[in-house]
């Protein structure tokens, strides 16, 4: 009986499979005549009504090249990710040499692999005590959960305090803690038991207390405009945070690794956090994230539960070679030592009498145009021109500048020559601005 029913589902089988690739093979020759524009569309999800669907060519350098033949100046560096420029060679070769060698072998935390163990090492060498142990994740908001259920772990409370105006990324618990409403409240209900005090507002530190488990900030704001603090401010964060046993969780998945002139921008403001928290520019233009502790408070996660975090893909030895790379020619080249003056370059540059100010720090800079509509309309006007530039995640009316840390003085300058064109003809063509 059961050799019966074998025999015919074989019979099924074997007259459907070559109908199938027939009419398989006719739809990948009409998807590969269509444009590759059109399908973006059709077959990739979106993550708004406005995605712009420009087809890359390639991308080397500050330039990403065009399917129209075009080259267009690069002033975003994938969102601040591509630290050292596009396809940079010593981020390329990293990449191929481990290639060559071994992809994925096992989950994090199991095996020894050279890359990961070596930019682990780098990391704990670059950064100040009692930083000195690395977990490497996948994203940027990966690495937020992660140093989240560390602290809730290590002091066993319970009680987190955010910001308003934060953004640390979109799974459930990065979401938890970002500070703007319109963002979360379709994906309630989030993580319970978070309050949110104002960003540099020193009498808001009294809401951290003996509860608090920890304090999850970034060091400079970034969705909100690129915000910096005021002097002092860390300091008394952090100061209060000793006081009440709670654990400062600095995020600096955007200024981290160099774009503000020191390693992390914590460097600047005289303290060191409990956690780390780092993403972005940290791989070179591959995905990666990771939180960094003292090796007392990591460990936490390693019992009582065991795994008490665990990813498939963090640690990955290609993703780790880039970011071995990456981290080695930051230290090394001496990009870092040339921030400040390509900042005060754009600062002297972008001047104009629709540009109300400009916020940030290093090659984190953000121009208030006045409107979202109007910087919508210049950053469209610079695309056309050869430039690119974005906007500001919660404040549009920002224009966001995060070029590679390579750029060159005579880019900035060819770029804040286009911009400074953008709003005059945008103004040119609507007197209503």
């Amino acid at each position: 009986m059961w050799l019966k029913k074998h025999n015919r589902i074989k019979t099924k089988t074997s007259f459907s499979i070559p109908k199938l690739g027939r009419k398989f093979a006719a739809e990948r020759l009409m998807i590969k005549t269509m444009d590759i524009k059109d399908n973006f569309f059709k077959y990739q999800a979106q993550t708004t009504p406005y995605a712009a669907g420009f087809e890359v060519e390639r991308a080397e350098g500050s330039y990403i090249y065009g399917k129209d033949g075009k080259a267009y100046l690069d002033f975003v560096a994938g969102v601040s990710a591509n630290t050292l420029g596009h396809s940079h060679p010593k981020v390329v070769k990293a990449i191929k040499d481990q290639a060559d060698k071994y992809l994925h072998v096992m989950v994090y935390g199991e095996y020894a692999q050279e890359a990961p163990v070596k930019l682990c090492q780098l990391l704990a060498e670059a950064t100040p005590e009692p930083l000195e142990v690395t977990y490497l994740v996948n994203s940027g908001a990966e690495a937020i959960d992660g140093a989240l259920k560390l602290a809730k772990r290590y002091t066993g409370r319970e009680e987190i305090i955010a910001f308003k105006n934060a953004y640390h990324g979109n799974t459930h618990g990065a979401l938890s803690v970002a500070g703007n409403e319109v963002h979360k409240r379709e994906f309630r209900p989030l993580l319970p038991m978070i309050d949110f005090i104002e960003y540099d507002n020193q009498s808001d530190l009294e809401k951290i207390t003996e509860k608090t488990a920890c304090v999850v900030v970034e060091t400079i704001q970034g969705a909100a405009g690129f915000i910096t603090p005021s002097e002092n401010y860390f300091i008394n964060l952090k100061k209060r945070c000793e006081e009440v046993g709670a654990l400062l969780i600095l995020d600096e998945i955007q200024p981290g690794f160099g774009r503000t002139g020191k390693l992390f921008a914590f460097e600047h403001y005289g303290i060191v956090p409990d956690i780390l928290v780092m993403g972005k520019g940290m791989g070179g233009g591959v995905p990666v994230g990771a939180f960094m502790s003292s090796r007392e408070i990591m460990e936490s996660l390693s019992h009582s539960p065991k795994l008490g975090h665990i990813t498939t893909f963090g640690g990955n030895p290609l993703i780790a070679a880039a970011c071995l790379a990456t981290l080695e020619e930051v230290l090394e080249s001496g990009l870092m030592t040339l921030t400040d003056e390509k900042e005060q370059l754009y600062r002297e540059l972008l001047v104009h009498p629709q540009i109300k100010k400009v916020n940030g720090k290093g090659l984190m800079l953000a121009v208030d145009l006045g409107t979202p509509d109007f910087t919508l309309a210049v950053a469209k006007r610079c695309m056309e021109k050869g430039l690119i530039v974005f906007w500001q995640l919660y404040r549009n009316e920002f224009l966001r500048i995060s070029p590679p840390l390579t750029i060159s003085n005579e880019e900035i300058t060819k770029g804040c020559q286009i911009i400074l064109e953008a709003i005059d003809e945008v103004l040119e063509l609507d007197k209503n601005y």
